[in-house]
């Protein structure tokens, strides 16, 4: 097996010193440092830009920079995707969001992990389980989502969290680790006052 076959299998994988993984690595790393210099005021040209990144991405997507990924080709981005400044997608398994995702600055979506030894550790191996994110999610800022998470739909992310276990749809969870505080009701619709009605 090669070494992003031995990745994509969610096998222990070269991910520092193979030259078909550095030579991914490197080609991501120029794209998102070219959409990262294209002026805010130029969004349809940074929009078309970012899609030469992901696998797939909705008609109506937005991202604010700095954003990083390590591969790209991994990421999926639903219908109305937002992410604010500096987010981070280590994407060496799948990275699937739903449509209406909003993240807040400063968050982490870590599909990677190195074993606990340190002897594998030392010789730059790795491995990367998938992450998906729901439709109707809110990330909180400086939220950080762990390899093999899933987080379900209409649930919020409170800001800080370290999300390193599954959390169910339609919750309020937050914290370290992130644990699920109540569920989200119809009253939720009800606590804050808008001009603009429900």
């Amino acid at each position: 097996m090669t070494e992003k076959e031995k990745r994509d299998a969610g096998l222990l994988y070269d991910a520092n010193y193979d030259p078909g993984v550095l030579a991914d690595l490197m080609a991501c790393k120029d794209k998102c440092f070219a959409c990262n210099q294209i002026p805010p005021s130029h969004m349809e040209e940074r929009r078309a830009a970012f899609r030469t990144i992901f696998k797939h991405t909705g008609n109506n997507f937005w991202i604010q920079p700095p954003f990083w990924c390590d591969f790209g080709y991994n990421i999926t981005l639903g219908e109305r995707f937002y992410a604010n400044h500096n987010c981070t997608i280590l994407d060496g398994a799948a990275v699937t969001f739903g449509n209406d995702v909003f993240i807040a600055p400063n968050c982490c979506f870590a599909t990677a992990g190195h074993p606990l030894d340190a002897e594998q550790r030392n010789r730059g191996l790795e491995y990367a389980y998938p992450i998906t994110v729901g439709d109707n999610v809110w990330i909180g800022a400086g939220v950080t989502v762990l390899p093999g998470v899933t987080i379900g739909s209409g649930t919020m992310i409170g800001a800080g969290s370290l999300v390193n276990r599954d959390i169910p749809a339609g919750v309020l969870a937050a914290g370290n680790p992130c644990r699920v505080i109540r569920s989200l009701t119809a009253a939720d619709a009800e606590k804050y006052k808008t001009p603009f009605g429900k």
